[in-house]
């Protein structure tokens, strides 16, 4: 008997909760059309500031590199200043093409959400 009482009163709840949450679920407000949108450009511009940061840095270990090969010694020291110069270059080519794909990837996304924001242009009937 108090197996039957547990179960009819389980069900009886989960009838009342899916009964009364309905309503809830019917007036809800709709999500903004454009909002995923909105949310693309806003991480592609914090993408496109960091990829900026990273950019600049790499300018700077080239512009450090150059002045430890004007500032080297010996031959050996030249050497190992050029390498070092030859891979920040290396570097900062790279971080040059991240930074232009990201802006294109800025734009892309820009587009998008004006062409989601931009009131639809009437048919011609």
């Amino acid at each position: 008997m108090h197996r039957f009482r547990t179960t009819t009163a389980a069900l009886v709840s989960s009838v009342a909760l899916a009964v009364t949450g309905a309503p809830f679920a019917a007036h809800a407000d709709k999500p903004d059309p454009c909002a995923k949108r909105e949310a693309q450009v806003a991480k592609a511009e914090a993408a496109l500031a960091h990829v900026t940061a990273v950019f600049a840095k790499q300018q700077e270990k080239v512009a450090d590199a150059q002045e430890a090969v004007t500032h080297a010694d010996n031959r050996n020291a030249k050497a190992e200043a050029r390498a070092q110069l030859g891979a920040a270059k290396a570097d900062k080519a790279k971080a040059k093409k991240a930074k232009k794909a990201q802006q294109m990837r800025l734009a892309k996304a820009t587009e998008r959400l004006q062409q989601c924001t931009a009131p639809e242009a009437p048919a011609a009937s």
